[in-house]
């Protein structure tokens, strides 16, 4: 079990969220709040990406930039499930957490845009690009990198599945690494 994990995986996302929504209340300075929730921003994003995805459901993601400039994305899931009865609460409030954040930032971009707080848009995108960001690579490392992902869904389109490019790794802990190479 990893209950601190659990706890931050939650804390950065919820504080950010509750300081956008109360920061007029306590600061009249927009810089001090702008600042304030990116930190909280930004530190749930590298916690999410670097330390509670890994304890919590056993996947991560990275990029790596190659020596001719190319970008190598890369998703590693561990091959043998190894959530335990005990552990299937906190891989649900890692899910739930990492799904219904990027909603709610989706939400806060359609307020401020309608209700013209144009200074915060910025805030808002850059939130929404966190957390949108982490789902999309933990999505990826889920349903086993590129080449599952076409699978799946040429299943549902009724496609024949085109063979991609795939690399792919197996460390020794027992983790899987998938790759997909795209330029950028």
């Amino acid at each position: 079990r990893h209950p601190l994990a659990t706890f931050f995986h939650l804390f950065f996302r919820v504080s950010a969220i509750v300081t956008y929504l109360f920061c007029d209340w306590f600061s009249n300075s927009f810089v001090a709040c702008f600042v304030t929730i990116l930190l909280l921003l930004s530190f749930d994003f590298w916690s999410v990406k670097n330390v509670t995805g890994r304890l919590l459901v056993g996947l991560r993601w990275w990029n790596q930039i190659d020596e001719d400039g190319k970008s190598h994305w890369m998703f590693e899931a561990k091959r043998v499930p190894t959530i335990a009865a005990s552990t299937e609460a906190e891989a649900r409030i890692f899910w739930l957490g990492l799904i219904i954040c990027p909603v709610i930032w989706t939400m806060f971009f359609f307020s401020t845009l309608f209700s013209l707080k144009l200074k915060w848009l910025a805030l808002v995108i850059a939130g929404i690009s966190l957390q949108t960001a982490n789902l999309y690579g933990y999505i990826h490392c889920k349903l086993g990198g590129q080449k599952t992902i076409s699978r799946v869904t040429s299943r549902l389109f009724g496609t024949a599945d085109a063979p991609k490019r795939q690399s792919r790794r197996i460390s020794e802990d027992g983790t899987e690494e998938h790759g997909k190479t795209g330029t950028r």
